[in-house]
């Protein structure tokens, strides 16, 4: 497929990009030396992460003004379910595509996420390729609050459902691949915003990759 190019959203001062609003760096960004060897600039790419209020208070992070995320997937919202242990349950604003997680350490939340949706696209069949660039543009994360009513509602059913097959196939909380498992039964729910188009996030997830869509 197309390979994706970085966007960096970013202001220059004294010719050095800078992000704006309050960022947390959650990998090395690469760096690319100019003619004469002395200047290098920094490429940060970043995703806005829209968290719940009761996830907020876990997390207490600094909240940023909304925007647009680098990714391809687009912006993600994410809410806790209280599970023993405490699960994080992410849902991606452009495909709907479900991700659960553990919540502990919930300070390093967006900094573990990029791993556990690297192992939900695997296993929806994304290829390596988009899997690596997606990964690659989540250097950074801003926290928001919650701003789309719609995909709010899709995280309320997604928590109802995750009971469901929690019940249903006999998983044990905690287990990571119980996690995945259920993650990837939920992608697999007909979702009304997805309705004049894929109809399922799963089915989504396809359509983006096999379209090339950059963000």
């Amino acid at each position: 497929m197309p390979g994706f190019s970085k966007t960096c959203r970013c202001s220059t001062d004294l010719g050095r990009p800078k992000l704006l609003g309050h960022c947390h760096s959650i990998g090395d960004a690469g760096s690319v030396s100019g003619r004469s060897g002395r200047r290098t600039l920094s490429w940060t790419a970043m995703f806005h992460l829209h968290c719940t209020k009761k996830l907020l208070d876990r997390i207490k992070p600094e909240i940023a003004v909304p925007g647009q995320s680098d990714t391809t997937l687009g912006n993600w919202y994410a809410t806790v379910l209280f599970w023993k242990p405490q699960v994080a349950l992410l849902v991606s604003e452009r495909t709907l595509l479900p991700v659960l997680t553990p919540l502990a350490p919930a300070a390093t939340l967006a900094r573990r996420f990029p791993a556990q949706l690297a192992l939900v696209l695997k296993e929806h069949g994304a290829p390596s390729e988009f899997i690596a660039q997606e990964l690659w543009r989540m250097d950074k994360v801003q926290y928001a609050k919650t701003a789309n009513r719609s995909v709010v509602g899709i995280l309320n059913e997604f928590v109802r459902q995750a009971e469901f097959w929690l019940a249903a196939y006999a998983y044990e909380k905690g287990d990571d691949d119980d996690l995945l498992a259920i993650s990837t039964k939920l992608a697999e729910t007909p979702c009304g915003p997805l309705y004049k188009g894929a109809i399922s996030p799963d089915k989504a997830l396809h359509d983006l990759v096999r379209a090339g869509v950059q963000a």
